[in-house]
């Protein structure tokens, strides 16, 4: 499991490769966290719970995306760790808790604000594994 930003002059573009779907949700979430804010110097102290829903598996990308900068910004709450799982059921729906403390911008490196995920550009192949990309409007 592993991501990568590829070279875009305005915006992020991660790469996501996974052995299978939810560690690759885990993985993009990971990669928008660490985007914004260094998630090691992250404490576990408080969790908050938030969900993500997609009619198919790119609008549960695009949901997932989109909740991160919220829970991370609008609610200031600096991720350490997620635990969610990934159920199939008229669409699709992720139920998430997420630990971690109150952001802190220079305890936790603050770096950048993303403003909002796109569906430019958005892939997922699943096969051998899972390959997502994605592109992140900074």
């Amino acid at each position: 499991m592993s991501y990568k930003f590829l070279d875009h002059a305005t915006d992020a573009i991660i790469e996501v490769t996974a052995k299978d779907l939810k560690e690759a949700f885990a993985v993009a979430a990971n990669a928008e966290i660490n985007l914004t804010l260094d998630q090691d110097r992250v404490e576990e102290k408080e969790e908050r719970k938030f969900s993500a829903k997609g009619k198919d598996l790119r609008y549960l990308l695009f949901s997932w995306l989109e909740e991160i900068p919220f829970v991370l910004i609008t609610e200031g709450f600096a991720i350490k760790r997620l635990e969610f799982d990934i159920e199939k059921n008229n669409g699709y729906n992720i139920d998430a808790i997420a630990y971690g403390e109150t952001l802190d911008v220079k305890k936790h490196n603050f770096k950048v604000e993303i403003k909002a995920p796109t569906f430019y550009d958005m892939e997922i192949r699943e096969g051998d594994g899972v390959y997502m990309r994605f592109l992140l409007d900074l």
